[in-house]
């Protein structure tokens, strides 16, 4: 016999479920209205994106990155660096959270309490089953948003691919592996040698 409690639990998670919008239906100012959680979340196309929980070689690169970028732009006041969870408004209805990004002191407007407008600069470190959204679909809506450089950075693979933006599309900037050195071309002198986002497993 079900236990009655359950069957309560049940019922009451699929009530409340009921309150929130169908996917395809997600506008963002349901998006901003959620509960806090600590899971990333993303909006797009009018559903709720949830990326899969990261993995140690990915949370690696990215504290790596950040250290890394954090200093040198704090060394030099260009403005501010900052890791996800935080929202990025790239237009009406399309929210992504970057896993690294810079937002350059002219543009601190851009900046709110709540979420940000289009970085000059982010940051995507690839996990299993990321891939496919991170080298296209995200390079294709930060272009179209105006982010200036957009770095990949692939634990698995070993690389980093840097794309720089040009008319309204990226450009690959370059592409290294272990034993070479990336290099930024809108932080000019911000240079990450490939080895050091790679945690030996």
């Amino acid at each position: 016999m079900p236990d009655p409690r359950a069957v309560a639990e049940r019922r009451l998670t699929l009530q409340v479920a009921e309150l929130f919008p169908k996917q395809g239906e997600w506008t963002e100012d349901g998006y901003f209205a959620l509960p806090d959680t600590n899971r990333l979340m993303e909006l797009t196309e009018g559903r709720l994106i949830m990326p899969p929980h990261p993995t140690r070689s990915h949370q690696y690169a990215v504290l790596e990155l950040a250290v890394l970028l954090r200093e040198f732009v704090r060394r030099r006041d260009l403005g501010e660096v900052y890791v996800a969870p935080l929202p990025v408004r790239l237009w009406s209805d399309k929210v992504r959270e970057p896993d690294v990004l810079f937002m350059a002191r002219e543009h601190a407007d851009r900046m709110s309490e709540q979420y940000f407008g289009p970085p000059d600069l982010v940051m995507e470190v690839i996990s299993p089953g990321t891939g496919r959204t991170d080298r296209s679909e995200k390079a294709a809506e930060y272009a179209r948003a105006g982010i200036r450089e957009y770095w990949i950075v692939d634990p698995d693979a070993r690389t980093v691919e840097v794309l720089a933006l040009a008319g309204h599309e990226y450009e690959l900037r370059g592409a290294w592996s272990v034993g070479e050195i990336a290099a930024s071309a809108v932080l000019r002198g911000f240079e990450v040698p490939v080895e050091r986002l790679l945690h030996e497993r």
